[in-house]
């Protein structure tokens, strides 16, 4: 029996059978497809989706996020690629919708996320450990412990140009689920800030996260001698911005932060 599933752009797929060959071209997305156990689904992922280990060495690789082999993709013939709006490029997931079902998330916090999770397991017969793995997520989230303060954060993805995040991406929601504020919450998606523009918003403290740009110590450095009195710490930034099964081991890190 055919069942209709809508992607998260409202875009509808119609699957008359439940997908046997699946590619994810979203890190988050494919760790979640591991944990939800599709190891024989999944027969494709790119070079970036390294968790678990034993996909990232032995899966088909299909390219970058950004870039991607569309003669690989297309050699896989899967009947099921799960893409993101921001993370992919629209010019080749069109492409590719063309001829595969394409299933596109759209991730900017995290009731979008646990969403997210739940339709997966919808699309792949995976229901029941989705939601199960849902409910831990949620628990987990109600049961931290946010600051007792509100500490004002500034949050690094890049530098040169040096680029924070605003109050429409998912850092900035797990940012504010801990209890913090987001120094650039004004702006939108992914702003440019100098670092004697940050002096003026005056951050407690500045996270320098480990992607997608690989802050280092020589970095918390450089910002010292901008910002000397601020606190200024390189964090995982896999525990800030992969929204899918990370979400429950993130927990334990998000709370040591606070």
């Amino acid at each position: 029996m055919a069942r209709t599933i809508y992607d998260m752009l409202g875009r509808a797929l119609v699957f008359k059978n439940v997908p046997k060959r699946i590619v994810s071209l979203v890190p988050s997305q494919t760790e979640l497809l591991y944990d939800l156990g599709l190891d024989e689904e999944v027969v494709g992922i790119t070079k970036f989706c390294v968790h678990p280990d034993e996909w990232f060495r032995n899966k088909e690789r299909v390219g970058g996020t950004k870039k991607l082999d569309i003669e690989k993709i297309r050699s896989l013939q899967p009947d099921l690629i799960i893409a993101n709006k921001e993370e992919n490029e629209q010019e080749q997931i069109e492409a590719l919708a063309k001829e595969f079902p394409v299933w596109i998330s759209d991730i900017y916090n995290l009731p979008s996320a646990l969403q997210m999770i739940q339709v997966v397991g919808q699309l792949t017969d995976r229901e029941q450990a989705a939601n199960m793995l849902v409910d831990d997520i949620v628990q987990g989230f109600n049961n931290l412990h946010k600051a007792n303060t509100p500490k004002r954060v500034a949050y690094f993805i890049w530098r040169d140009p040096w680029m924070s995040i605003g109050n429409d991406t998912f850092i900035h929601s797990m940012i504010t689920t801990m209890g913090w504020q987001n120094v650039l919450a004004n702006e939108t998606r992914y702003p440019e800030v100098s670092l004697e523009q940050l002096k003026a918003l005056s951050p407690e403290l500045v996270l320098l996260s480990s992607e997608p740009f690989p802050f280092k110590e020589q970095h918390i450095d450089e910002v010292k001698a901008v910002l000397p009195d601020v606190e200024v710490k390189l964090v995982d930034g896999e525990m800030f911005s992969w929204y899918g099964s990370r979400l429950k081991k993130a927990l334990d890190y998000l709370q040591g932060l606070i």
